[in-house]
This record gives structure tokens, C-alpha cells and sequence, in this order.
């Protein structure tokens, strides 16, 4: 090996233009967005095999089904609508509401 070639690394990246840099930037994000939406959906599994894994025992696991599934919903296209909107939110203000209560509300 010669002399010459023994220097400090090359940051390749100073060396390309701005669109290619900026090209490079995007993959790497898109990469880290798809790796954080699979362990999201690794989750969410997990969370559902639990939740549904038998009958609710009682009043407060069903409500917590239920918080689960109308969050589900307002992800959804259908749930922007104003009306489906505030009856979802309507619906978990009450659970929190009823939750505070003696006895759980339940």
C-alpha cells in the first residue's frame, strides 16, 4: 500500500451535489420510518392477541376493548367525519368519566 492512500477517510457525501445528498437523507428516513411502522404493527399485534385472547372478566376489560377498538376506528378515513368524531371522543370521555366513580362505575 502506498503513503498516499493511508489519509484520513473521504466523506463521500462532501463530495456529491445537493440533490444526491438529499436523495441519500430520504432513503435512510424512509428506511427508519418502515423498521418504526413494523415494530408499531409487531405491537399491535401483540396487543390484540392479549386483548382478545378470551371474554372480557369484567366491566373494565371490556371497556378497555372497547377504548381499543373506537381508537382503532378514529384512525380511520370514516372517523374525520364530525359526527363519528364526536361520538368517539363523546363515548371515551364517558369511560374516563364512569372509570373516576366509587367503585370504578362498573
Amino acid at each position: 500500500m502506498s503513503k498516499d492512500s493511508e489519509g484520513p477517510p473521504v466523506r463521500l457525501d462532501e463530495h456529491r451535489g445537493m440533490a444526491a445528498q438529499v436523495e441519500t437523507e430520504a432513503r435512510r428516513h424512509s428506511s427508519a420510518v418502515e423498521a418504526d411502522q413494523e415494530s408499531l404493527r409487531q405491537a399491535r399485534t401483540e396487543m390484540e392477541q392479549f386483548l382478545f385472547a378470551g371474554p372480557a372478566r369484567s366491566w373494565p376489560e371490556a371497556v378497555e376493548k372497547a377504548k381499543y377498538l373506537l381508537r382503532l376506528f378514529a384512525a380511520t378515513a370514516e372517523a374525520r367525519d364530525p359526527r363519528q368524531k364526536q361520538l368517539i371522543d363523546g363515548t371515551l370521555e364517558d369511560f374516563q368519566r364512569l372509570e373516576k366513580e366509587p367503585g370504578g362505575g362498573f
